[in-house]
């Protein structure tokens, strides 16, 4: 997988770039793709190479595209309520929460992390859809009390095994008493900034939250100069290890045609509870899916990359999921990959055949993601 799978991207305004984007362009990054219209990093080696170093050593990681919004005011925490199906009131003080966002038919418009600043103060870590407009318009709608904006905060996520000696060298032993999607608050050039347990990897680590440009370049610098001997590379999320994580992609696996339950985030979902989300009737209604994400295997030689859905079939021939994310996986062996299965074939070990692109393989559903414990 290379650069030749890319088209090759025209400049413009219209492209935003983080503080970071000339540092990290310095540092190797291989290719770019687009994320909430921000220039975002891909790769600096080869996929294989990135996937080995990010599960043995320290990356650290220009997660611009990762945009935030500021839902702040009397009602910031009711409007968020009204667009997820996860109980808010759940939430301790210094949490960080994964919350799969809906419409009012129950389908999926984007799936952040919510950091809980104050009860009135939220920031929103976005996938790649736009719910800064959403939020506005359902705010305005219903005649809220709020500000709804874009701070000027950028995420930089340290990730890896060795992510949390090298967060300690830098800020000290306090980063081992925050807890998993918990945060707290660090010094970054004389101003406290929120340091969350968090990261699009399972191999542990944190996500720093620049708050104001002027800040990341210098904490990026110091960052780096503290794990130079802990093999400390520039890096991006991998597409091999989140696959094995069954880490979902926003608009890849997973998109607005999709409920929660059909994406298998039912535990996000409390319906019991949340009785402000607007989808609330309608998820009732659908808690037991009729097609759902499941991981899946690929056989042969390396699959080539995904650009479009690979139609799955049954060995009859009967249309029954498709596959949204695969490469070849240096650990398992195999081709691994994400899907959407139908129910009546998506129980571990169902063989069917997958259209790939350079040829028809045979696909067989695992028992659970290949990362996960």
């Amino acid at each position: 997988m290379g650069m030749d799978h890319y088209v090759r991207l025209n400049p413009s305004n219209r492209l935003r770039r983080s503080p970071l984007f000339d540092r990290v362009r310095a540092e190797g990054a291989k290719a770019y793709s687009v994320y909430n219209r921000t220039l975002i990093s891909q790769w600096f080696g080869t996929l294989e190479e990135d996937y080995a170093h990010l599960k043995t050593a320290v990356q650290v990681w220009d997660v611009g595209g990762e945009r935030i919004v500021e839902i702040s005011g009397p009602d910031a925490r009711r409007l968020i309520q009204m667009a997820t199906p996860r109980d808010l009131s759940r939430l301790g003080s210094e949490r960080c929460a994964y919350v799969p966002m809906v419409d009012p038919q129950g389908r999926l418009l984007n799936d952040p992390v919510l950091t809980l600043l104050a009860p009135d103060r939220y920031w929103l870590a976005l996938a790649d859809s736009d719910m800064f407009l959403y939020l506005k318009g359902l705010a305005a709608g219903a005649g809220l009390d709020v500000r709804i904006f874009e701070p000027d905060v950028w995420i930089i996520a340290i990730q890896g095994p060795r992510a949390y000696e090298l967060a300690e060298r830098v800020w000290g032993r306090m980063i081992h008493d925050i807890g998993f999607f918990k945060y707290g608050w660090v010094d970054v050039g004389g101003k406290p900034m929120v340091l969350a347990r968090s990261g699009w990897s399972v191999q542990g680590g944190f996500e720093l939250h620049v708050d104001g440009s002027d800040y990341a370049l210098p904490i990026w610098e110091k960052i780096m100069e503290a794990g130079r001997d802990l093999d400390v590379r520039a890096g991006c999320p991998n597409l091999i290890e989140r696959i094995e994580a069954g880490l979902l992609s926003y608009g890849n696996d997973i998109s607005v045609d999709h409920t929660p339950f059909e994406a298998g985030l039912e535990r996000f979902c409390h319906l019991e509870d949340a009785t402000d989300c607007l989808a609330r009737e309608t998820l009732l209604a659908e808690q037991e899916p009729t097609r759902q994400i499941r991981p899946v295997e690929i056989s042969g030689d390396k699959v080539p990359p995904v650009a479009q859905l690979w139609p799955v079939r049954t060995l009859e021939g009967e249309s029954v999921g498709k596959v949204s994310s695969a490469c070849w996986s240096p650990e398992q062996q195999t081709n691994v990959a994400i899907a959407m299965i139908d129910r009546a074939y998506w129980q571990p070990g169902t063989r069917l055949v997958v259209d790939a692109p350079d040829s028809t393989r045979e696909l067989v559903v695992a028992e659970k993601f290949w990362g996960r414990t």
